[in-house]
């Protein structure tokens, strides 16, 4: 295992943050499979679940079983790391500029298609060879000035030019599920099956914000469209699958869970050849994808106590209630109710709401929304 850590730029005299990454396997070799845990800081089963992929991967390279390269970071943001306010952890947003962690990443596709017009032959492998090589010499131009874009500017480039992405997340209180682009299913489709998703969001194109997979696969996908918008029709296979994984919710911080999780990943990573199989069989989806345009996030419609009826992983129908809202000083309860029919895979965690704010989500399977799908 080779241990780099990479220095982000201080953003005060005496203190400066450093990201660590973990490269296991040959340089070069490939596929190469990247993982990152815990971007949104206070996210933390991802991080019990790379320690124990960590001892999975040791052991593997000692047994000379690597056949890829896996560069895993089992702590993506140590800036949201140290952000606590009134003794509660405040890792999404970055509190210097109130943004997202997970948003704004650089678009990758217009750099490439920037400086390889022109240079793209019919050879596929080739075309990706010089993509991958125009965005790793771009990388190496840039000089990011604060914490949060020397950041993006690390994890980019420790992942850009992987095969396979996997970000590990969690929502507040939820069931395994996932999120990625259309065209990257078929290859993360085995992953979603070992992991035991019970949700699974699938996007056409990108979802706006820029969030850190969706730009390392869309640099494919939006790169393809900017050529045939130009009129080249040089073949561009799909360099990069990339997916944000949620490990239930935050709360979920268990060995047990974590174990079933790294022994998912795993054997994700010997069926993709990155370590010596066999892969174990891959088993039957629990879910089938839908489209995140027709996920439904419930909001409360008055401000009151929040008492839940439906359990995360149940199945809901149009109608179905989900929550009650009591204003105990008039004695009111407003019953929310599901007006989309799928699965209930996602819900806060605080039990007193406000109105307008966010309930919960179900993954639906009629596409009903446009804009931005991620929210905040």
């Amino acid at each position: 295992m080779d241990i780099r850590h990479h220095l982000l730029p201080a953003a005060s005299l005496g203190s400066q943050k450093t990201v660590t990454s973990l490269h296991f396997g040959t340089p070069g070799a490939r596929p190469k499979v990247y993982l990152q845990a815990s971007l949104h800081a206070e996210e933390l089963p991802g991080m019990l679940a790379a320690h124990h992929l960590r001892q999975k991967l040791l052991a593997a390279e000692a047994a000379g079983q690597m056949k890829g390269e896996v560069v895993l970071v089992p702590v993506a943001n140590p800036i949201g790391l140290a952000q606590r306010l009134d003794h509660k952890p405040m890792g999404r947003f970055e509190f210097s500029s109130s943004e997202n962690f997970n948003r704004h990443y650089p678009d990758l596709a217009q750099v490439a298609f920037e400086r390889t017009r022109g240079q793209l032959t019919l050879d596929g492998e080739r075309n990706v060879a010089l993509v991958r090589a125009a965005v790793a010499g771009w990388l190496t131009e840039q000089r990011p000035e604060t914490e949060l874009q020397g950041l993006r500017h690390t994890l980019t480039s420790l992942a850009f030019d992987a095969d396979v992405v996997i970000d590990l997340h969690c929502d507040c209180e939820a069931v395994m599920h996932f999120y990625t682009e259309r065209h990257c299913w078929p290859v993360l489709e085995p992953l979603s099956r070992y992991l035991g998703s019970q949700a699974v969001l699938l996007a056409d194109a990108a979802t706006n914000g820029g969030p850190f997979d969706e730009q390392l696969s869309g640099l494919w996908s939006q790169l393809t469209t900017l050529l045939r918008q130009a009129g080249d029709e040089a073949p561009l296979p799909v360099g990069c699958a990339s997916t944000t994984v949620e490990l239930r919710g935050e709360a979920d911080v268990y060995h047990r869970l974590a174990e079933q999780d790294s022994a998912a990943l795993w054997a994700y990573l010997q069926h993709l050849g990155a370590v010596e199989g066999p892969a174990p069989e891959v088993p039957p989806a629990r879910c089938e994808p839908t489209p995140l345009a027709g996920s439904e996030t419930l909001k409360a419609p008055c401000p009151g106590v929040l008492v839940f009826l439906a359990d995360v992983g149940q199945h809901l129908a149009v109608g179905d209630a989900v929550a009650d809202i009591i204003d105990p000083t008039l004695g009111t309860v407003h019953t929310v109710r599901a007006g989309t029919a799928g699965v209930f895979y996602a819900r806060i965690l605080h039990r007193y709401i406000q109105t307008g704010l966010e309930i919960g989500k179900i993954a639906g399977s009629v596409p009903f929304r446009t804009g931005n799908l991620l929210g905040n």
